[in-house]
């Protein structure tokens, strides 16, 4: 019986994915970025962290907080190539999955606008919230 279930036991440590207990849950990501390419490929990734587990957080800010705006400009809204995907088409997906999302605090007031001009479910970021989210010892933090 042993020689049977030890070698069971250890083929199964293969099977599992080898996420260990301290392994970050929580992902923020922080996109600047003004290339189209880039909050492009940042909604991708951050979708497939989302879809391997992990909760996110998506910081927008300087160029790249337009793609939350309701009038987005045409960079932030037409579609790419391969996949004919909008950086805030993904964006909009990532928050139908449950992704939180928020502008840096001095975007609008960069702009001279208030959050009436966000897309639904986009909010201001409050730095001091912002700040423990990034420091977490359950985060991992990625910048676009």
């Amino acid at each position: 019986m042993k020689k049977i279930l030890v070698p069971a036991l250890f083929a199964a440590s293969f099977a599992m994915p080898a996420l260990a207990d301290d392994t970050p849950e929580n992902l923020v990501s922080v996109v600047t970025a003004a290339e189209p390419q880039t909050q492009l490929m940042s909604m991708v990734l951050t979708s497939q962290a989302m879809a391997q587990g992990h909760a996110a957080h998506i910081l927008l800010c300087g160029p790249a907080g337009d793609i939350a705006l309701k009038e987005a400009p045409e960079t932030a809204t037409a579609p790419q190539p391969p996949m004919g995907a909008s950086p805030q088409g993904l964006l909009k997906a990532a928050m139908e999955k449950g992704a939180k999302v928020e502008v840096c605090a001095i975007y609008l007031p960069g702009k001279g606008a208030d959050a009436s001009v966000l897309i639904d479910g986009v909010t201001v970021a409050k730095p001091p919230a912002m700040a423990g989210a990034m420091a977490a010892d359950d985060t991992i933090v990625w910048s676009f």
